[in-house]
């Protein structure tokens, strides 16, 4: 039976927790039409505490670094639109509610990414890659999680996100940020030197196949009796990749030839916290000792160039969450959703472009 909701929920320790309160399950099967949290959430339009951001500080500084591209996310510019479902095998319903996790098949639609704000960036190996995932729920609920292939984020605070983004503005000649900027913006945040040092022994896959894609931030999964469990979640790949090709998308064409000789699976683990494991600081690693649950299968079976009704036009809010998953106090989840949704509203209302990675074109 499920828990009655007017009573407290449960900690990973067993004690009562009060329930934040955020939108949950927004969205219908099939029908993943963008939803703006963040203007809910921040209708004043600030990030961070104390007043130090507006989501269009965040938008202006995107611009600032690589330039005003209407019609296009503000980051992660460059992508391709893909299709699959995933299959849960019922192994995460011991730590959820969520429909996700039961022995059940759901849609998705999703968008591989590069890092930036250059929608016509070349591929280059080192570049952050990304993948966003919306899945169709039964009724109104859905979720969705922007990942990356990076095994910790570079920054645990919005301040830190913003200082980084300047930071790595390049210089007119070099093609390569300011060293000294670079180094001065290090020395301030130590947080973020430790996280690269993590990242550099982590080097990337060749391409998006064998991709691993981590959530990064953590939440909590919820069980019928209100037990909460802090989570962090990836994708694990279940095959290679073809390496990628000469050109300015040699990444993105590598990864639309092999989904056209079958499909590609990942494998969705849920890694479990343990005290005192960090809840609200995606700069740091969780031991790799923690038990990880296998909770499924996604398979994704083909790809489309960037048009209306695909995954050009979802906004994957991390806080689109269905009853079962709930958000950790990671301030990074709140600063995300407010910047997504200020991004998603200025790129609606500009005139579109054509992508640079035209799916009919690769050959």
């Amino acid at each position: 039976m499920a828990r009655d909701r007017s009573t407290p929920a449960l900690n990973w320790r067993g004690t009562p927790v009060s329930r934040r309160s955020i939108l949950i399950g927004l969205g219908a099967v099939g029908a993943f039409v963008a939803v703006d949290l963040g203007s809910v959430a921040f209708a004043n339009g600030w990030v961070g505490g104390g007043g130090a951001f507006t989501r269009q500080t965040f938008v202006d500084g995107f611009r600032a670094v690589f330039g005003n591209h209407p019609g296009f996310r503000k980051n992660h510019a460059k992508g391709v639109a893909v299709t699959g479902y995933f299959d849960g095998n019922g192994n995460g319903a011991e730590l959820s509610s969520a429909a996700v996790f039961g022995r059940v098949r759901t849609p998705v639609t999703g968008r591989f990414s590069l890092s930036g704000g250059d929608p016509f960036m070349a591929d280059t190996p080192s570049a952050a890659r990304g993948l966003g995932l919306a899945f169709g729920l039964p009724g109104a609920d859905q979720w969705r999680t922007a990942m990356l292939n990076l095994p910790v984020f570079p920054d645990n605070s919005p301040r830190g996100f913003y200082d980084r983004l300047l930071a790595s503005a390049t210089v007119a000649g070099t093609g390569k940020p300011d060293p000294a900027a670079m180094a001065a913006f290090l020395a301030k945040h130590p947080e973020t030197a430790a996280a690269m040092a993590v990242i550099k022994n982590h080097p990337p896959t060749p391409g998006f196949a064998d991709s691993t894609f981590s959530g990064l931030n953590a939440f909590y999964v919820v069980d019928a009796a209100g037990r909460r469990t802090p989570v962090r979640w990836s994708f694990t790949p279940l095959q290679a990749a073809l390496p990628s090709t000469a050109g300015d998308d040699g990444l993105f064409d590598a990864l639309v030839r092999q989904l056209r000789t079958g499909p590609l699976s990942w494998r969705l683990h849920l890694v479990v916290g343990e005290p005192p494991d960090p809840l609200t600081d995606a700069t740091l690693p969780w031991p790799p000792e923690r038990r990880v649950v296998d909770a499924g299968t996604l398979t994704l079976t083909g790809a489309e160039t960037e048009a209306p009704g695909n995954a050009r036009d979802v906004n994957f809010d991390p806080l689109v969450l269905p009853p079962g998953i709930e958000p950790t106090d990671d301030p990074l989840l709140s600063a995300r959703s407010s910047v997504y949704a200020a991004s998603y509203r200025a790129r609606t209302g500009e005139p579109k472009s054509a992508s640079a990675v035209q799916v009919g074109e690769v050959s």
